[in-house]
């Protein structure tokens, strides 16, 4: 796989990121091209990474960053907004046009995890897109959480939220916790995370208290009236971080050209290089493109 540093930026802030090309790209030529984009926490050098792995190797380009406040990129360090992240991908979206090497004709969006909202509505406001996929994810913020809380403990958090934001409307300060705080994971998740995920520099950052709204204001259906393109909706039938019902939820909302494909396995457990699954859905996501990209 061939490599091209970049920097582009979103709401003035400079966000690093890697254009990812196969091992056969020949100079001149435009490949079609693959924006995958990371779920809570992630950085480019993990999951979309490993999908620009997968997607060089079927001799699609792909164009990978970093979100705005993680690392050494600009923005506020820690924050993560939902909304604050679609500008991100949108404005990723707006640079890999730019690039000689992506067939502006043929750009895929892909979304993993809290991503897979995220893709949604980049993909309802962007025209160059034409194919989006949402993977292992949820849609509907205040709906996956309700699923996976207690409805005492659902209640208790979202009187917290509200308290947080009339703290910081008053005080002017942003307050920082362990980044899982609101995003609470399932014990099979929980094990990923610590063994692969933490050993990744960078990873693990204390989080802005900002989440939690944004958490529960976020609903990708509120953008299926606007989006016009094939959707592939996946995900792992044993999930228990964003269980399966939230996807096919999401999935029966869709009017338009839908694909579903249901994996064999959890969250994440499959997510990494040569895995049968893994493999799999990327068999999946190169003939959705191609098919939708035609």
């Amino acid at each position: 796989m061939i490599t091209q540093n970049h920097v582009f930026y979103s709401n003035g802030y400079p966000l690093k990121a890697i254009l990812y090309l196969p091992d056969d790209y020949q100079e001149g030529e435009k490949r079609p091209c693959i924006v995958p984009n990371s779920g809570y926490m992630g950085l480019n050098a993990i999951y979309p990474a490993l999908f620009a792995r997968a997607m060089t190797a079927r001799g699609y380009a792909a164009f990978g960053f970093d979100y705005r406040g993680f690392l050494d990129n600009g923005g506020p360090a820690g924050v993560c907004k939902l909304e604050e992240q679609v500008e991100d991908i949108r404005n990723a979206l707006v640079y890999a046009q730019t690039l000689p090497e992506v067939d502006t004709g043929r750009i895929g969006l892909l979304g993993w995890g809290m991503a897979a909202a995220l893709v949604i509505a980049a993909a309802s406001k962007e025209s160059c897109v034409r194919a989006v996929a949402g993977l292992n994810g949820f849609y509907c913020g205040e709906r996956w959480l309700r699923s996976v809380y207690s409805y005492v403990d659902f209640n208790k958090l979202r009187q917290e939220v509200a308290q947080e934001r009339i703290r910081f409307v008053k005080e002017g300060t942003r307050r920082f916790d362990n980044p899982f705080r609101y995003y609470p994971l399932d014990p099979d998740t929980d094990g990923i995370v610590k063994d692969n995920l933490y050993t990744v520099k960078g990873y693990g950052q204390e989080i802005s208290l900002e989440l939690g709204q944004s958490l529960l204001e976020f609903n990708a259906e509120d953008y299926l009236d606007t989006l016009n393109v094939p959707v592939l909706v996946g995900h792992g039938k044993d999930n228990q971080l964003h269980p399966l019902e939230e996807s096919l939820q999401f999935y029966n909302r869709i009017s338009g050209k839908k694909e579903l494909l249901v994996l064999d396995g959890k969250h994440n457990d499959f997510m990494f290089d040569q895995h049968p699954v893994f493999e799999k859905l990327g068999d999946a996501l190169a003939n959705f493109f191609c098919e939708a990209m035609s």
